[in-house]
């Protein structure tokens, strides 16, 4: 990953204390196959997402590999994002077991019906 990618990446992500403590606190809950999802309305232009895993997942392989997962999937549908939340997905153990087009299938069906991503978008 270059340099350039790095930055783009970091507008894409939440990273700060403050930032994912503001979403627990004024975001709305929904639950779907995998994962649990924590939408809140921001004045920004972009979608940020935070990956939450607690220790109770499982062991640090199996966390980093569910970061892994979800960032991915932001990154595939990040240009079809649209702007103005900020969204804090907390993986379900699930996840570890369905495939990747599966956990996507399910990212952009409830990124959907949130409002969040294009309807038109695969």
């Amino acid at each position: 990953m270059t340099r350039q990618q790095r930055s783009t990446d970091h507008a894409k992500f939440l990273r700060a204390s403050r930032d994912i403590n503001y979403v627990k606190e004024h975001g709305r809950r929904y639950a779907a196959r995998g994962f649990n999802l924590l939408v809140c309305r921001t004045a920004g232009e972009h979608t940020r997402v935070g990956i939450v895993v607690g220790k109770r997942f499982g062991t640090a392989v199996s966390r980093n590999r569910a970061k892994r997962l979800f960032r991915e999937l932001t990154r595939q549908a990040h240009d079809r994002l649209n702007g103005g939340f900020s969204l804090l997905v907390f993986p379900k153990r699930e996840a570890m077991t369905l495939s990747f087009p599966e956990l996507r299938a399910s990212w952009c069906s409830m990124l959907r019906r949130e409002g969040i991503m294009e309807t038109n978008a695969h």
